[in-house]
């Protein structure tokens, strides 16, 4: 594993990210784990496979209004996180480890990473009430913890509509709590890379 202090969005990040699974999308082919690779899987793996054959990046530029909220917030989240615990939040980067890589939303310490999910008032009341994370990011968590080699990360849920002792949520995930899920991950991540060799050289045959 790499650590390469690159901003978030740029071209160089762009460039780093090209042909690698990332843990954003680890849920991807964490779905239905212990069975055959669904559509999403397979489709993810040949946008992987391609970007490989060609060097350029084929990942999809989809964009909503969520989307776009999401990323106007996440500095006043990320602001807000630091004064609520004295901390300062410094570059996520991207760990680069080889076939797969990491950018988490923030490092803290030298033991922690943080995930900011700037979100509507109805998905956060939801993460309020379930006293957790949102269990549909259980595999980028636990990315960025396997992809890091850090201890902790801090699920962020933020939402300005709500009352001000309320805006930021954070609940913490330790390592020891995820053991399971970083060794379903391995495995599971081993036989993705696999598929993708498969694709590319299928693509890449004379």
């Amino acid at each position: 594993m790499e650590y390469i202090d690159v901003i978030q969005g740029s071209h160089e990040w762009f460039e780093l990210r090209l042909g690698k699974a990332t843990a954003s999308n680890f849920g991807t082919f964490m779905a239905n784990f212990g069975k055959a690779f669904g559509e999403p899987a397979k489709k993810y793996a040949v946008q992987i496979a391609l970007e490989r054959a060609t060097g350029n990046k084929t990942e999809n530029e989809y964009s909503n209004g969520h989307m776009e909220r999401g990323h106007l917030l996440e500095p006043v989240a990320r602001a807000l996180y630091e004064q609520t615990y004295f901390v300062d939040v410094s570059n996520g980067g991207f760990f680069d480890c080889g076939d797969y890589g990491d950018s988490p939303d923030g490092l803290v310490s030298n033991d922690g990473v943080i995930e900011i999910k700037s979100v509507t008032p109805a998905v956060h009341y939801n993460t309020l009430s379930r006293g957790k994370h949102d269990p549909a990011y259980t595999w980028q968590l636990a990315g960025h913890l396997d992809c890091t080699g850090r201890d902790w990360v801090d699920f962020v849920s933020f939402c300005p509509e709500f009352p001000e002792d309320k805006q930021l949520i954070v609940y913490r995930v330790d390592r020891d709590q995820m053991q399971q899920e970083l060794k379903m991950l391995a495995e599971r991540r081993a036989e993705f890379i696999e598929l993708v060799d498969e694709i590319y050289k299928k693509i890449t045959a004379q």
